[in-house]
């Protein structure tokens, strides 16, 4: 039986060879399964989304028992490894690191933020979403459009179930609940404009 050729894995790497790419410079990647797949760069909406959602939690935060962390933070995914590096994340309480090949991935969340790319909105949504969900003090998930202003918020709730809630009208605002943070959508798309 012939195999179709797009379901012939191109190249399978070892975890040893993504550390190793890993510790070759300043990119971030994340292995997925023999694959590796750069998480620096990107457009211009993406970095200035992820700054405005660091900067306003930053400062929401202040003084209080949570801090925020950029993308170069990593965490820890023990369903998923060895770590993702969502584009924000924030904690509270005593911070914990578990240290893997150099390099400390966040091992306790409250909340998560991914910005969607055309390449990684499914997995985002899917995959990632998933091992995060194996992590006991993940609380609030954020999924931020970049082409339009659209957010969708997951919290989870008693006995592990995930409400979600979509926002969409520029003057709303919600509550992270897992921190205790208002970060409205103005916030978020700060410097930037969208088409009609």
């Amino acid at each position: 039986m012939a195999t179709n050729p797009t379901d012939v894995r191109q190249n399978y790497y070892s975890v040893a060879e993504y550390f190793a790419l890993e510790h070759a410079g300043d990119a971030r990647y994340e292995y997925w399964d023999g694959d590796i797949y750069c998480m620096s760069g990107g457009s211009r909406a993406h970095g200035t989304i992820s700054g405005n959602v660091f900067f306003a939690l930053r400062l929401g935060l202040r003084g209080g028992p949570c801090a925020a962390f950029t993308a170069d933070t990593a965490i820890w995914t023990p369903a998923l490894p060895p770590y993702r590096y969502p584009d924000v994340s924030a904690a509270c309480g005593e911070l914990q690191f578990k240290h893997v090949r150099g390099l400390d991935a966040l091992v306790n969340p409250a909340l998560i933020v991914e910005v969607l790319s055309p390449s990684t909105a499914a997995r985002d949504s899917e995959e990632k979403f998933a091992a995060y969900q194996q992590i006991e003090t993940f609380r609030d998930y954020l999924l931020i459009a970049q082409d339009e202003p659209r957010v969708t918020y997951y919290a989870r709730r008693a006995a592990g179930v995930w409400e979600r809630r979509d926002l969409t009208d520029p003057a709303a605002a919600l509550t992270l609940e897992a921190i205790g943070c208002v970060l409205g959508l103005r916030d978020i798309y700060e410097g930037l404009t969208f088409s009609a």
